[in-house]
């Protein structure tokens, strides 16, 4: 570490880690494990992205590039995938029924807000919603996540009534840290690109904030934002919607890409020490 070019790396490096360590220690992860989960991304990453254009990526090469020896390189490839498909296919599902339902006008009432849904049954059901919307996954499975999340709830007539605007899991953790390296790995993606914008140039990334608000600020606040970034979020939902093939099959174009927009909010006292 006496690059000294390197330097603000380094202290961005450690401005991510230290929230994440936290979580790590908190959670009982060593940094031994942490540690091969490092090297099995360094690999990962080194194998698909820092090939040589027309050559087949050897052990020899992504050696090189990431400083492990040829052995390790090779012992890291024989460890399983460390990640939860399962969680993120259930995230994904259940928040595209949620936007659905808040965004699609034959799931609305006369006010413009997601209507109570029966089941099952002659016009528009919760079962149609999740069959367009959520693919061949049962309906029982869907219903049950967003009741277990507190998203819904079924009244005493049968119907299902939408209780939040979002999906945000209440009490499971794999949810929760899937939500972790979804998020988080967006943010650095794109702090990666603006660091060498393409043609296509630097996207979006901004913050606000203030450094010396007083605790009687901060719950006024956290409503505001909360509002504001909610019905933001639902306008490009809208936008996006349109124009995804999975929801309109009718729209043409060429490739397959992810984008979107995520908005997060935080608040922690002041340290001098980690600023």
């Amino acid at each position: 570490m006496d690059h000294e070019h390197q330097k603000p790396l380094f202290a961005a490096i450690l401005r991510l880690l230290r929230p994440l360590v936290r979580i790590l220690l908190s959670r009982g992860v060593s940094y031994g494990t942490f540690a091969d989960l490092t090297k099995w991304i360094y690999v990962d990453v080194a194998r698909k992205e820092f090939g040589i254009k027309g050559r087949k990526q050897s052990t020899s090469r992504v050696s090189v590039v990431t400083g492990l020896s040829r052995k390790e390189v090779m012992r890291v490839r024989q460890l399983p995938r460390p990640d939860d498909r399962e969680s993120i296919e259930k995230y994904n599902r259940a928040a595209r029924v949620i936007a659905a339902w808040l965004r699609e006008s034959d799931f609305q009432d006369a006010e413009g807000e997601p209507a109570s849904l029966p089941i099952a049954g002659p016009g528009v059901t919760f079962s149609e919603l999740v069959k367009r919307f959520s693919g061949d996954v049962p309906v029982r499975a869907i219903l049950d996540e967003l009741i277990r999340v507190g998203a819904v709830e079924r009244l005493e007539d049968g119907r299902i009534c939408l209780l939040t605007r979002a999906y945000i899991p209440e009490s499971s953790d794999a949810d929760k840290l899937h939500i972790l390296g979804t998020d988080a790995g967006h943010l650095i993606s794109t702090i990666g690109h603006n660091l060498k914008p393409d043609s296509i140039g630097p996207l979006f990334q901004r913050k606000v904030a203030y450094d010396n608000l007083p605790d009687e600020v901060l719950p006024a606040f956290r409503k505001l934002s909360a509002k504001r970034a909610q019905a933001l979020l639902e306008k490009l939902d809208q936008w996006l919607a349109q124009r995804d093939r999975d929801v309109n099959p009718t729209v043409e174009g060429t490739g397959r890409n992810r984008a979107g927009v995520g908005v997060y909010y935080f608040e922690e006292p002041y340290s001098d020490e980690e600023n």
